[in-house]
């Protein structure tokens, strides 16, 4: 089975019984076959699991350590015939000393013992009074144990197939530099961190804020197993609480203060964190060197070759089918941050530049509208006259009452200048100079019309020492869906990196936050008694299309651009994982089925609920094609794209983030 880049992990919390060794191997045990059942590769146990982390000076007790051996033994025989790779937690003795541990077990044997390095000794926390810091291990001084004849040092990097994980314990996650920075640097895509972290108000925020920036940092993945209950509550409580973290995002946490054993699983995706890797270059710069070359002194250990995983039926972890779009409590927040980001660079070229005026065309459309929204706020920023604002309907063979109308009102509301030039005569002139006939809706029928407004555009810019400010988004940037030398092109394009997905959040955001109002008693007549947020909101719920074919019989938008180029909500899906991750096509596919292919609740992950349409394998197939060919055949458009702010992580300028030449073949995509 291909496992597309994944791998499945978990972390494990038993029901812990303190000092009782041998019940906490068999409940390890049996969390260990239920995650066999499921398929997961590396499952992760909380610190000293087999003991219990709060048996105190129990520690030193003889019978406590040998029941503890038997104990890893006993788990580690257990794994014998399973693929899953085991990362238990355990007292073990070295040179005299005994060293909190964490022991790697798969196939029926110890394949490597990390010790911990840090040893917390203040506040409630008393480590230091019975074990030993793994340091002494550290690099060259790695040693072999001589019971279990594996490697015994904190330098150890485990393979799982062609996943490589390391291992950090509790207290060195908590440190200024924690070990888990060097094992990144040393090749490691999943740190794994057993611990024993207790419950005190503010804890567990400022902890899952660890995790979290240091997944990000380290760009890994990283599973994080705390004890919880039958951990002595004698002056502490302990709550469980474990989670995985991929590049900073929580994928899945555990319930807190549960009374029973417990586990989460997620699918790591680590194809995708190693791409983030090399694309960034400071990643590799800051690896040690010197007399500080870690790297060279790690250890590669190879564990099972992993479970035979089937991602295709069940995938543990959330494929938003739009990802631009930011969900949840953080929605307002990202489109209040985004617009700012626009209004903040037109502010700014329009001041640097001494402009006198905005031009803009204004087609009743999703995309001017925004362009038009943050404009009116660049000029309300610089506390310039919106008046300034010259927006400029140009109806022409395509352009219907609806759209007319709500460009002709929402420019009226807005108190900016409004203009209407018709662009039909002008066309059927040019039609005549060319010698095209009228009636054969082409390209050159569609494209005449798109140059004609833009030289409009252009020249009323000239005209009133203004700019025109662009109105085409990230998405059509993308599909090339654009006219060259037409709306391809302006003097400042303010929704360059904005997707068109994002586009009508965006607007509704506005709407909701910035133009929220009543129709004043002044409004100028024409206006039919809407209110601005009115307008918009029927602006957003207009089908998008550039209106370049004349209308239905019954006065109706006939060209809709969704149906000719593919649903955008598909190709910024597209565009997005093909960008980020550089994803193959056939991974792109692979969850955009697992993303479109369901109906309500995601597959695998109870409780998500996906915003947007279904699509059949078959359409997903057919518009991924079409953006594959479309992506590599419109380059030429995007190499020589205007000035434009970046608001996201994917964005299309040929000064910025994307490099491509414009001959090069879609063939291997495709």
């Amino acid at each position: 089975m291909k496992d597309y880049g994944f791998i499945r992990v978990s972390a494990a919390m038993p029901a812990v019984r303190l000092a009782d060794t041998k019940a906490n191997a068999e409940s390890i045990c049996g969390l260990i076959d239920k995650a066999e059942e499921n398929g997961v590769s590396l499952i992760v146990f909380p610190e000293l699991c087999v003991t219990g982390y709060t048996c105190g000076d129990l520690f030193g007790q003889r019978t406590l350590l040998d029941g503890a051996m038997e104990a890893i033994e006993r788990i580690a025989g257990h794994t014998c015939g399973r693929s899953v790779t085991a990362v238990i937690g355990a007292p073990v003795e070295m040179n005299d000393r005994l060293y909190n541990c964490a022991i790697v077990v798969s196939g029926g044997a110890v394949n490597g013992i990390v010790p911990k390095i840090w040893l917390p000794g203040y506040n409630e926390f008393y480590e230091s009074r019975w074990f030993a810091s793994g340091r002494d291990f550290l690099g060259e001084c790695a040693a072999r144990h001589p019971e279990y004849g594996c490697l015994f040092s904190p330098n150890q990097i485990f393979s799982i197939g062609k996943t490589r994980f390391a291992i950090e314990i509790c207290e060195d996650l908590w440190t200024p530099v924690p070990p888990s920075s060097f094992h990144c640097l040393a090749g490691a895509q999943v740190i794994v961190n057993l611990s024993a972290s207790n419950e005190v108000l503010g804890k567990h925020a400022y902890r899952k804020e660890l995790v979290s920036q240091q997944s990000a940092r380290t760009m890994s993945g990283y599973i994080y197993c705390s004890a919880g209950y039958g951990e002595s509550t004698q002056d502490l409580v302990y709550a469980g609480s474990s989670m995985i973290c991929e590049n900073g995002s929580m994928m899945c946490e555990s319930e807190r203060f549960s009374m029973e054993a417990s586990m989460i699983t997620a699918d790591i995706d680590c194809e995708k964190l190693s791409t983030l890797r090399r694309k960034s270059n400071t990643f590799c710069s800051v690896s040690p060197s010197g007399e500080m070359n870690y790297s060279s002194l790690y250890t590669s250990v190879r564990t099972s070759g992993g479970a035979s995983t089937d991602f295709s039926r069940k995938l543990y972890r959330t494929i938003p089918r739009l990802p631009f779009v930011p969900g949840g409590a953080e929605t307002g927040e990202r489109c209040k941050e985004i617009i700012s980001i626009q209004v903040a660079g037109l502010a700014s070229r329009l001041a640097h530049i001494n402009c006198r005026t905005a031009v803009i065309g204004i087609s009743g459309g999703l995309d001017s509208t925004l362009a038009l929204l943050v404009t009116v706020l660049a000029f309300d920023k610089l506390g310039w006259s919106r008046d300034r604002i010259i927006g400029i309907t140009m109806p022409g063979y395509g352009t219907t009452e609806r759209t007319r109308g709500n460009a002709g009102d929402l420019m009226d509301m807005l108190g900016i200048t409004s203009r209407q030039i018709s662009i039909t005569a002008a066309c059927d002139q040019h039609f005549i100079d060319i010698g095209h006939d009228k009636e054969k809706h082409d390209v050159t029928y569609e494209n005449s019309q798109a140059r004609e407004r833009t030289q409009i555009l252009m020249d009323v810019a000239n005209q009133s020492n203004g700019i025109v400010v662009g109105t085409g988004d990230l998405s059509e940037l993308a599909l090339g869906w654009a006219t060259y030398n037409g709306d391809h092109m302006s003097m400042y394009a303010v929704n360059a990196s904005v997707p068109k997905t994002l586009v009508r959040h965006l607007v509704r955001w506005a709407a909701d936050n910035h133009f929220d109002g009543n129709p004043s008693a002044e409004s100028p007549a024409g206006i039919s008694g809407r209110s601005v947020k009115e307008i918009l909101l029927d602006i957003i719920d207009t089908p998008i299309s550039p209106e370049l074919l004349p209308a239905d019989e019954n006065g109706n938008i006939r060209q809709v651009t969704e149906d000719l180029v593919g649903p955008y909500e598909l190709h910024d899906f597209f565009l997005y994982h093909f960008f980020r991750f550089g994803y193959s096509p056939e991974k792109i596919l692979f969850l955009a089925k697992k993303a479109f292919c369901c109906t309500g609740e995601l597959e695998g992950i109870p409780g998500i609920q996906q915003e947007g349409f279904s699509y059949d394998e078959e359409t997903i197939e057919k518009w991924l094609k079409t953006f594959i060919r479309r992506f590599f055949s419109q380059q030429f458009k995007r190499s020589c794209l205007p000035d434009g702010p970046k608001v996201g992580s994917v964005t299309l300028s040929p000064r910025g983030d994307w490099r491509m030449p414009s001959d090069a073949k879609s063939t291997g995509w495709l």
